[in-house]
């Protein structure tokens, strides 16, 4: 029987990149920027500081008390979903909009779009084809927490 290989890697280690599909692991740090490579397709990638790049764990959506962390979120997917996969995130405006409404009832109609329901359930579900669901928070998040 084989056996599911589960990466155990932190969403801080997850970019998004401004003009590029998908997501990307960083592989390494160099003179000029970083390396990473794409969880699509494996291909290896250059990035220099001046592409416009977003780690996962610094991404929240605007609610109406507060702004809920990207892992968050892909917690409650998980949940709503029991580890499966999500809708499409090429779905209808109205059924985003339903599916999003279910997974984080508050959050902000005004400031938060279908196109950005659209990426984060995309990237749920890469990140979930992948083996990537430990959406918890990292170490040293905890410490911090802890210590304060």
């Amino acid at each position: 029987m084989p056996t599911l290989k589960i990466k155990f890697m932190g969403l801080d280690k997850i970019l998004a990149i401004s003009g590029k599909p998908g997501l990307y692991e960083l592989k390494a740090q160099t003179r000029t920027g970083f390396l990473a490579e794409s969880l699509l397709d494996g291909k290896r990638l250059s990035v220099s500081i001046r592409h416009n790049v977003s780690v996962l764990s610094e991404i929240a959506i605007y609610t109406f008390t507060e702004e809920v962390p990207l892992r968050e979120i892909f917690l409650k997917i998980q949940e709503k979903e029991s580890g499966e996969q999500a809708i499409s995130h090429k779905e209808s405006k109205n059924k985003l909009e339903a599916y999003f409404s279910e997974v984080l009832p508050d959050y902000d109609e005004d400031r938060v779009y279908v196109s950005d329901m659209k990426k984060v359930i995309q990237w749920y579900n890469i990140l979930q084809s992948k083996g990537i669901t430990d959406f918890s928070e990292a170490e040293e998040d905890k410490a911090t927490t802890e210590e304060e």
